[in-house]
């Protein structure tokens, strides 16, 4: 396989090759993936994922989780250029989400904090692994507003709260999945988030 975007569009279409009725003249047979027909999903950031998912008749998840400014443009790419293949007759949107889920507001709200610190160590040229939640952010406006922006794509509260926040991000970018991440320090406590995210996702599901 390649490992260049130039090469990227052939890997895929290899990739494929891999999953379909094996020829008996093929130089390379994937066992036990021949003639399975593996369902394969693009994750993108950028306008190359949505305009190659179009192309190739694939889902198209996009990263807004942590890319979110193109997210709109890059939709609206996919499902204008979209040619439909034997995998998928019409466009399939996913949008990646931040979800953090608590009992309370409050609490979902400070374990955000994580999150908020991993990009605004982006900003001050200060990465470092996963910090733990803090009470309180200290950041000047503009960082403020970086970080902000950055990770408008979120859902954070207790289960009222993101299930009327994750209604409001389907509705604008009508995705037919969310693909929820949550960079929560703790894992008893990320784990818990997640208990609560899919039982609104069961609601929302609901009719």
């Amino acid at each position: 396989m390649g490992s260049s975007g130039d090469t990227f569009p052939d890997d895929v279409r290899e990739l494929q090759s891999y999953f379909a009725p094996a020829s008996p003249n093929a130089p390379v047979r994937a066992i036990p993936g021949a003639g399975l027909k593996v369902p394969l999903y693009l994750l993108g950031s950028s306008d190359f994922g949505a305009r190659l998912a179009a192309e190739l008749g694939l889902p198209f998840a996009f990263a807004s989780h942590f890319a979110p400014d193109f997210l709109p443009e890059a939709l609206t790419i996919y499902r204008r250029g979209f040619r439909p293949s034997a995998q998928l007759t019409q466009p399939h949107v996913m949008a990646g989400v931040n979800v953090f889920a608590a009992d309370t507001d409050a609490e979902a709200g400070r374990l955000f904090t994580s999150l908020q610190q991993a990009f605004l160590g982006m900003v001050r040229g200060n990465r470092s692994e996963l910090r733990p939640p803090v009470e309180e952010m200290h950041w000047t406006a503009e960082e403020e507003a970086y970080v902000q922006r950055m990770t408008r794509c979120s859902a954070v509260g207790g289960p009222k709260t993101i299930r009327e926040q994750l209604r409001t991000i389907i509705a604008a970018t009508g995705a037919n999945e969310i693909i929820a991440t949550a960079q929560i320090f703790d894992h008893s406590t990320r784990l818990r988030s997640f208990e609560i995210a899919a039982g609104v996702f069961r609601e929302l599901a609901t009719p």
